[in-house]
């Protein structure tokens, strides 16, 4: 079973089993780690939002033009960035190890 680290935006590490072909945003919610996922993962908000350490960014598959343009929302936008919804885990992502940004912005609430 693959792991994942969470880096809160507070710095602190939380370590989490996870399951083959879940999302990071699945696993978030599984974890009580405090993700929005306000669009419950239809890539219509960008409150799923982290950012991927960049020893595993290059592991990902790469971001479609639709995710890049809900990033374009996200506040403390990175190189690394990724929406957690779009992201699966899969068994070449174990260890994998993304942060939480400070902030989200919830368009849908706007």
């Amino acid at each position: 079973m693959p792991h994942m680290t969470f880096i809160a935006a507070d710095g602190t590490r939380i370590e989490v089993s996870t399951a083959v072909g879940d999302s990071v945003l699945d696993v978030a919610r599984e974890n009580n780690i405090a993700i929005e996922g306000a669009c419950e993962g239809s890539m219509a908000c960008s409150t799923c939002h982290v950012i991927v350490d960049k020893n595993w960014y290059r592991k990902l598959e790469e971001l479609s033009e639709d995710e890049e343009d809900m990033l374009d929302l996200a506040f403390g936008l990175t190189r690394t960035s990724r929406l957690g919804c779009q992201i699966e885990i899969t068994e070449e992502l174990d260890g994998l190890v993304v942060s939480l940004p400070k902030e989200t912005r919830n368009m849908l609430l706007d």
